[in-house]
């Protein structure tokens, strides 16, 4: 039986990460993480208390992501929060919008075209 105790961490191929880590780390405020010295670019981010986003540099083939398609989903703590910060941070978005079942999501793309979902559980 395989047993799973959480999601560890999401690995995005980026072309630039220069550019990515301004994206993921100055707009959009996630903490950089230490990383190994690995012979390819890269970074690493938190994302929340147990997870990590890590960036893998040097893509050179087309990414294919759209909002029901390939993407990532944080749960936030206020969707209106979330909002505010992404209009203040002049990024632009899809959403918010409610699921038949009274969760809030916010769609975005990064740099590379990659689609990151902000999701507010509903109660």
């Amino acid at each position: 039986m395989l047993t799973v105790l959480e999601l560890n961490h999401v690995a995005l191929h980026v072309q630039d990460v220069v550019a990515s880590c301004h994206f993921y780390g100055d707009l959009l405020g996630f903490r950089s993480l230490p990383r190994p010295a690995f012979d390819f670019p890269g970074a690493w981010f938190a994302l929340g208390p147990l997870q990590e986003l890590h960036l893998i540099g040097d893509r050179n083939q087309a990414v294919h992501s759209h909002h029901r398609g390939n993407h990532f989903a944080l749960k936030v703590a206020s969707i209106q929060e979330t909002e505010a910060h992404l209009r203040s941070a002049r990024l632009t978005f899809m959403g918010p919008k409610k699921r038949p079942d009274g969760m809030w999501q916010i769609f975005l793309t990064d740099p590379d075209g990659h689609i990151l979902e902000f999701t507010e559980l509903p109660g």
